[in-house]
């Protein structure tokens, strides 16, 4: 597992224990985990973003912190959401940390997640040309959402 992956879960962890809601220690944590605090600013900054559902609030100073939260919608307000940050294009990673997230939200169901990540891999895209299969992942991905909110 990568250092972002276990950066991730480690924080993913903690939300879980502490009701959705963390406070971290940027230095404290890269100390405890081995990694370089520029390591925690990275995850944070690509995997807790609100578009992912999370709001992300840091202090800084000697007893600065990093305070990141689980917004708490609806269901359908959730999904709509998602669809409106995807844009135009969606790479393969970033896709599956959306599922990631909405399945750990519980707004997606293992199989559904499964099928949509196969319907989006690069595998299934490979006849796409290269330049052209985040545009695509985009649109597939934002016409399965909407079709789960209805």
């Amino acid at each position: 597992m990568r250092m972002s992956d276990l950066v991730a879960q480690y924080i993913l962890e903690m939300l879980d224990e502490q009701d959705g809601s963390a406070e971290i220690r940027r230095n404290e944590l890269a100390g405890s985990l081995g990694c370089v605090p520029s390591q925690i600013n990275y995850v944070i900054t690509s995997r807790f973003t609100p578009e992912q559902g999370y709001i992300v609030e840091s202090r800084r100073g000697g007893g600065g912190y990093i305070k990141i939260s689980r917004v708490k919608m609806d269901k359908g307000t959730a999904l709509m959401h998602i669809i409106n940050s995807v844009g135009n294009h969606l790479d393969k990673s970033t896709a599956e940390v959306m599922l990631n997230n909405m399945l750990r939200q519980e707004m997606l169901e293992l199989n559904t997640a499964r099928v949509m990540a196969s319907a989006l891999s690069d595998r299934t895209l490979r006849s796409v040309e290269q330049d052209k299969r985040d545009e695509l992942r985009a649109d597939l991905f934002k016409n399965m959402l909407l079709a789960l909110n209805q």
